[in-house]
């Protein structure tokens, strides 16, 4: 059984939201919209083109430009124990003698597996460097901790991003040097002329 004191309470709480005095709103209805007229409309928004109102770009195909020929012309092929993998040139940064034989030396008859499978079979011999992007595009140089332990190291060591081997490009600051030194030679040899 309630008390009446709850009851009380509550119809005093709902005298309050809704008062008595108030008009109540009027409903609209809408007509709901018929299969016929959801169609038309579909079919209105189907039939706008988006790429009328682009305008055509201009210069040459940037998609074209420096495509590489195959995947195995921009590739190292590494090989051992009857499996093989691809890297992408330039993504091994030491190859040390006891280890040539195993790049580029793809046999008949050898499976080709992901990188990151033939790395954990192969762990004994290959090390990886975990790059940023921004050493991989040549801007940053690595660590000098990094760049000793490879001369400590006697495993073939590959750059990595993101657990994936990648190109490291030369430091633009060393080809930045050697364009104005190549520049102030050639201002030097004109003055002496």
């Amino acid at each position: 059984m309630k008390h009446p004191a709850y009851a009380t309470m509550a119809i005093l709480a709902f005298a309050s939201v809704f008062p008595a005095s108030a008009e109540p709103k009027k409903l609209v209805y809408r007509d709901a919209e018929t299969h016929d007229l959801i169609v038309k409309k579909l079919r209105v928004n189907q039939n706008i083109d988006p790429m009328k109102s682009l305008l055509p770009s201009e210069g040459e195909d940037p998609s074209k430009k420096n495509q590489p020929k195959d995947l195995i012309s921009s590739s190292d092929i590494i090989s051992f124990n009857g499996v093989t993998t691809l890297v992408p040139k330039r993504a091994i940064i030491q190859m040390p003698e006891a280890y040539e034989d195993r790049l580029n030396n793809h046999s008949p008859g050898n499976k080709v597996i992901g990188w990151w499978d033939f790395y954990t079979l192969n762990r004994g011999w290959i090390t990886t460097v975990e790059v940023t992007r921004v050493q991989a595009e040549g801007k940053e140089s690595l660590a000098e901790e990094i760049t000793e332990g490879f001369t400590k190291s006697r495993n073939m060591i590959i750059a990595t991003y993101s657990a994936g081997p990648i190109s490291m490009l030369p430091l633009k600051e060393k080809e930045e040097a050697k364009t104005e030194a190549n520049t102030e030679e050639a201002n030097s040899q004109q003055a002496i002329r």
